[in-house]
C-alpha cells in the first residue's frame, strides 16, 4: 500500500547484483508511476523516465527546458510505486560541473537507482534528431567526474551518455566512452548507434555495461532483445514507447467522440475499471481504512 516496500538503497544493490551478471535487463519508459506499476507487473527488470517524456508530458519540447526540480520531483514520483529501479535521463546535468554534482545528490534522495548525464551542449537536442552538438572532450569529462565524485551511495549507478556518433562518427564515441569510464563512468550510453555491428563494437571497445535505446522513429533499427543480448548488450530501454501508445489511443479515442459521440466500440481496448483497481491495491487501502475507522460515537 501506498508506496514500494524496498528501501532505495536496497533497489540500488539489487540493480548491481542484476547487472554484473551479464543479462540484458528490460526497462521499458514509464510515463507515469501507474505505469512504472504496470511494467513490474508484467515482469520487466526495471524501470526508465526519459527526459523527453518528462518534457512532453508538461507540453514542452525536448531542448533542455525541464529543471532539476521538475524532474527530481516527478521521478520521484515514479521511483517510488514501484519496487523495480528505477533510471532517470539527467540531460547535461543542468548546469556546471558543481551543479551535476548537485543533481545527481538529489537523484539519490529522490530514490532513483541511477542517471545518465549526457555531452551535447546547451540547449540540447533529442539523441535522434539531427543538427546536434557536443562539447569537447575534456568538458564532457568533467561532467561524469564530477558526477562519480559526488555520489554517497557506491551503489547508484553513473552512466555517461555520449552523443558523438551522429556528429564526428563511431570511433569518436568509441575514444569518448572509454575516455568516459577512466573518469568514473559504471556504465555507457552509446546514442543514435546505427547497427548491431556498431554496438558489438562498444562491447569489444568497453568492460563495463552498455545499454542500446530502442526509440522509435530515430536513427537506430529497432532490434529485438535477443538480437541486443548476442552482442552483449546489458540494458535496452523504450523510453517513449509507452507514451506514445497511449497518446495514439488517446487520439483514436477522441476521434469516435467526434464521429461517433460515445465510445461503446473501444470498450475493449480499454483498461478494466476492476484491472486498475488491482493495479492501485484498493482492497489494502480499503481494508486499511476500514481497520483505523471502525469505530462508532456512543450517544
Amino acid at each position: 500500500m501506498l508506496y514500494a516496500q524496498t528501501p532505495a538503497h536496497e533497489k540500488r544493490r539489487l540493480f548491481r547484483e542484476r547487472l554484473a551478471s551479464g543479462e540484458l535487463l528490460r526497462f521499458p519508459g514509464a510515463f507515469n508511476p501507474l505505469s512504472a506499476r504496470l511494467i513490474e507487473r508484467k515482469g520487466f527488470d526495471g524501470v526508465y523516465i526519459s527526459g523527453a517524456v518528462l518534457s512532453v508530458d508538461l507540453g514542452l519540447p525536448d531542448i533542455g527546458l525541464t529543471t532539476l526540480t521538475e524532474v527530481a520531483g516527478r521521478a520521484q514520483q515514479i521511483a517510488r510505486m514501484t519496487e523495480l529501479p528505477a533510471i532517470v535521463d539527467a540531460d547535461t546535468g543542468f548546469g556546471e560541473p558543481m551543479n551535476v554534482a548537485r543533481t545527481i545528490q538529489t537523484l539519490e534522495d529522490a530514490g532513483l537507482a541511477g542517471a545518465h548525464i549526457e555531452d551535447q551542449i546547451n540547449p540540447k537536442r533529442c539523441g535522434h534528431l539531427d543538427g546536434k552538438a557536443v562539447v569537447d572532450e575534456g568538458t564532457a569529462v568533467k561532467r561524469i567526474r564530477a558526477a562519480a565524485d559526488a555520489r554517497r551511495d557506491p551503489n547508484f549507478l553513473i552512466m555517461a551518455r555520449t552523443d558523438i556518433r551522429a556528429v564526428d562518427g563511431l570511433d569518436a564515441a568509441l575514444d569518448r566512452a572509454r575516455a568516459f569510464v577512466d573518469a568514473g563512468a559504471d556504465a555507457i550510453f552509446p546514442e543514435a548507434m546505427r547497427t548491431l555491428e556498431e554496438f558489438a563494437a562498444m562491447r569489444a571497445a568497453l568492460d563495463v555495461p552498455i545499454l542500446a535505446n530502442m526509440t522509435e522513429f530515430g536513427k537506430s533499427d529497432l532490434f529485438s532483445s535477443q538480437q541486443l543480448a548476442d552482442v552483449g548488450v546489458n540494458i535496452v530501454i523504450w523510453p517513449v514507447s509507452m507514451l506514445r501508445i497511449a497518446m495514439g489511443a488517446t487520439e483514436r479515442a477522441l476521434d469516435e467522440l467526434n464521429d461517433v459521440g460515445h465510445l461503446t466500440g473501444k470498450l475493449d481496448e480499454m483498461q478494466h475499471r476492476a484491472d486498475l483497481y488491482e493495479l492501485v491495491d484498493y482492497e489494502d487501502y480499503n481494508r486499511f481504512d476500514t481497520s483505523v475507522f471502525n469505530f462508532s460515537v456512543e450517544r
